[in-house]
């Protein structure tokens, strides 16, 4: 019911996630992004504390694969989970348990990493990581995103997606980008697309707020001179 893509932009060292499904807040629960660390994902049946975890593994010094198999094997109920994972470098690994929904499968591409459940092909996959591959001059954020819209473009999963998130990490501890739309009857992807557009000339500007106010823009709300 649920599929994402993961990426990491050799250029910048940005590193983040786009994701979908047919249920409600999936960026509430599912994608997990920390700059110099990794992107991961834990869908299917979620379990969200498995998302930080791998990239507690991966910060400790386990690399994309000791950290999916150390929670294999420590977690109850893994059968339920999909789990994926890629590091700063560009290195991927993943878990698909037993008990994952329908046509699932997962991808590895060029520092990217496409996962799905419930799929009606495994079409979805491949088309995510094929077009964020084609678009290595974008910015991380919309590269994501238009890689996103290629896996429902494909086919997507069996039934509508409602929700969509996109999260991208940068230099800080806290996200450079991190949007969502936690409901749409339809196209939540396109909203998404719309808020990052909408975002994207003033996302520097809160960084610059968060570093060094007393250098940063002006905050363009009423009774800001």
């Amino acid at each position: 019911m649920t599929f994402s893509i993961s990426g990491f932009c050799k250029k910048t060292g940005m590193i983040g996630v786009a994701i979908t499904t047919s249920s409600i807040c999936v960026a509430s629960r599912c994608p997990w992004v920390r700059s110099g660390v990794g992107a991961a994902t834990t869908q299917n049946i979620t379990d969200p504390s498995l998302g930080n975890l791998m990239l507690d593994y991966l910060e400790q010094g386990l690399d994309t694969q000791q950290s999916i198999d150390k929670i294999i094997k420590d977690r109850n109920f893994i059968e339920y989970r999909q789990l994926a994972l890629i590091d700063n470098k560009g290195n991927s690994s993943s878990f698909t348990g037993s008990k994952t929904l329908g046509t699932n499968a997962i991808i590895k591409g060029d520092d990217c990493i496409s996962a799905g459940n419930l799929l009606k092909s495994h079409k979805t996959v491949e088309e995510m990581s094929k077009k964020f591959s084609n678009n290595p001059n974008l910015h991380l954020g919309e590269r994501l995103l238009l890689a996103l819209q290629a896996g429902v473009d494909a086919g997507g999963e069996e039934g509508s997606v409602h929700s969509s998130g996109l999260k991208v990490a940068y230099e800080h501890s806290w996200p450079l980008i991190d949007l969502r739309v936690d409901w749409a009857d339809e196209k939540p992807i396109s909203r998404l697309m719309d808020l990052l557009k909408s975002y994207e000339p003033q996302m520097d500007d809160y960084n610059a707020r968060a570093i060094n106010p007393s250098k940063a823009p002006s905050y363009g709300v009423p009774g800001d001179e």
